[in-house]
């Protein structure tokens, strides 16, 4: 019998308007809001200050793929004003920051020590996250992904950061513009792939099944998302498969698509789910040989209509082709130098990728820096 070990959010609140009735009592006296200022100048966040009217601290100066500089001052704010409970509003790079805030406000602890897998002591100050956008998963996780330097990611993963109370409110998410829908959805699929194919030992019955179900709700509605954005139906089916594949990946983590996706995102500044659907399908191809039938049995969740009578490896094959194809319809570029990345730049994006050994070791092939570079090459 396999042993495994499975962790997720405590409390999840899902419906439309879900935001707007939320309290936050369990936040305590003041409460420091972690968000962006896009969201706060569309009014996103307006309800909740209001709300919390004498209550609330607004941080909104979080960045994508926020630096080291940003969390700090978010922990220097909350500091200052005393604070007893955090709220991450945003996409991940807001609940990235707003968790471990929340930590390092908690507990005090040395941010140098709790960097990687199982570190974090903790205890963090009661921390709820409200998403706005169907892809990170980061409301039901417990990694946070800070950028350090000028270029390198580095990573928490910890129970210890999951929030107390995740509210999903697909609302939110109508006005996200077809460009970050689509990469957002995309991305959430690659978290769901990754981790129905994982090879870390923890990889487990509950989050296959939840890989599955997310890459049903998401092939289904992400381009109904895309091209008819006020469809609450398919805002919703999009947030809860993003949601679903959190869960997954939170426990089977995710492998070579993300290391290779971290240098495209940190050195060019494409956006993290544009960066995994540029190379998903190079990945894939890659990694076939070792966990083809992995693939094809995800297929038909994704595309129904998919023949799964032609053989594991033929069904493979045209899964891959058909993400690229669904990458292409929903309007992502296809190529690395389609957002500007030079071709001599794929050496340096290799050597940098070999630094996510935390995520490599999770990969059904092996990947040497020769074959981060192919597989770098094939996608430019």
């Amino acid at each position: 019998m396999q042993e495994f070990a499975f962790n997720t959010t405590a409390g999840i609140q899902f419906a439309a308007g879900a935001l707007a009735r939320a309290s936050f009592d369990e936040l305590g006296a003041k409460i420091l809001l972690v968000t962006d200022k896009g969201l706060r100048k569309l009014g996103i966040t307006a309800g909740v200050e209001k709300t919390l009217n004498g209550r609330v601290v607004v941080f909104d100066d979080v960045e994508a793929d926020p630096s080291l500089e940003t969390l700090m001052q978010a922990v220097s704010v909350g500091r200052a004003e005393g604070v007893t409970g955090v709220i991450g509003l945003g996409g991940g790079s807001s609940m990235d920051v707003a968790k471990l805030a929340a930590l390092l406000l908690g507990s005090g602890e040395d941010l140098d020590e709790a960097w990687g897998v199982g570190n974090a002591k903790g205890p963090r100050l009661p921390l709820v996250l409200v998403p706005t956008t169907a892809g990170t998963g980061s409301e039901v996780t417990p990694v946070s992904i800070i950028t350090v330097g000028a270029e390198e990611k580095r990573g928490v993963s910890s129970p210890v950061i999951l929030p107390d109370v995740a509210i999903l409110d697909p609302e939110l998410t109508v006005g996200l513009p077809p460009a970050i829908t689509a990469a957002t959805g995309i991305d959430a699929m690659v978290h769901a792939i990754e981790a129905y194919t994982s090879r870390n030992a923890n990889n487990n019955p509950m989050s296959k099944m939840l890989a599955v179900q997310a890459l049903d709700l998401l092939g289904a509605n992400i381009e109904r998302a895309v091209s008819h954005g006020d469809d609450l139906e398919a805002r919703g089916a999009m947030l809860m498969g993003s949601m679903l594949a959190g869960m997954a990946f939170a426990n089977s983590p995710v492998a070579a698509v993300h290391a290779l996706a971290y240098p495209i995102g940190g050195t060019f500044h494409v956006p993290h789910g544009l960066s995994n659907a540029l190379i998903l399908a190079q990945v894939m191809r890659f990694n076939a040989p070792d966990c083809g039938a992995e693939y094809a049995e995800l297929a038909p969740h994704v595309f129904p209509d998919i023949s799964t009578e032609q053989g594991a490896q033929a069904v493979c094959s045209e899964f891959i082709e058909r993400l690229t194809d669904l990458s292409a319809r929903v309007g992502l570029p296809p190529r690395l130098r389609d957002v500007g990345i030079p071709e001599d730049a794929c050496e340096r994006m290799a050597k940098d990728a070999m630094v996510q050994s935390r995520l490599l070791v999770n990969n059904p092939r092996e990947v040497s820096e020769a074959d981060a570079l192919n597989i770098y090459r094939a996608a430019w």
